[in-house]
């Protein structure tokens, strides 16, 4: 029996119930469910760059974040390991930059420079209406976090990217005192927030839920 519905043509359409079917019927089955996981919806990239780990920890933040969204996954890079595939394929971008003289560190602007020198966005607008959102760490409370990620959300903008903040007015943020990991449980709480409400933000796009 199992023969004749594995090649006739309505096995096409039916198929896959059937199988489950017989693999679960007493004496034939192996004892374990054959339903699916959902695919997820969306994919959330998040990519960063860290030297001391302080960006690093706020990355991995916003990636617990996205968890907590139902159909959301996401995939943490550092900025010089992501690929065209990474970038292309996924529905939202959050990025991570620690505060170099008040702006993005130079991995950050390069990897925003290889989206056209190495990936070739334009002249197709490849990355236009994907979300993106920006993170920031920085040692001292005034050291330019704001206008690091004003700086990252303009590189999206330019791209014609849907920006969106969270855990704070641009985006989530940490004064980090330098290399002393000094990340206290409010900010890990915004970056939290932040890929959050990426993820959200994402899904309802994606499945034009207004709510």
């Amino acid at each position: 029996m199992v023969p004749s519905l594995i090649h006739s043509s309505s096995f096409r359409l039916i198929g896959p119930l059937v199988l489950c079917a017989l693999l679960l019927a007493p004496g034939i089955g192996v004892g374990e469910s054959c339903a699916d996981e959902p695919a997820p919806l969306v994919k959330v990239l998040v990519v960063y760059h860290s030297v001391f780990g302080n960006t690093e920890r706020m990355a991995e933040a916003v990636v617990d974040g996205v968890k907590t969204v139902s159909g959301a996954e996401a995939l943490l890079k550092r900025v010089g390991k992501v690929t065209a595939d990474d970038l292309f394929s996924a529905d939202a971008v959050v990025v991570g930059s620690p505060v170099y003289w008040s702006n993005m560190s130079g991995e950050v602007k390069t990897f925003f420079d290889n989206w056209q020198f190495k990936f070739g966005v334009f002249p197709e607008w490849k990355m236009k209406n994907k979300i993106g959102a920006a993170f920031a760490t920085g040692g001292q409370l005034s050291s330019g976090k704001e206008v690091t990620m004003l700086t990252i959300l303009a590189a999206m903008l330019g791209n014609q990217m849907i920006v969106v903040s969270g855990g704070g007015a641009f985006g989530a943020s940490a004064t980090t005192e330098g290399d002393s990991l000094g990340i206290d449980n409010k900010e890990m709480a915004d970056a939290k927030a932040l890929g959050q409400r990426v993820a959200e933000v994402a899904v309802r796009f994606k499945t034009g839920s207004a709510k």
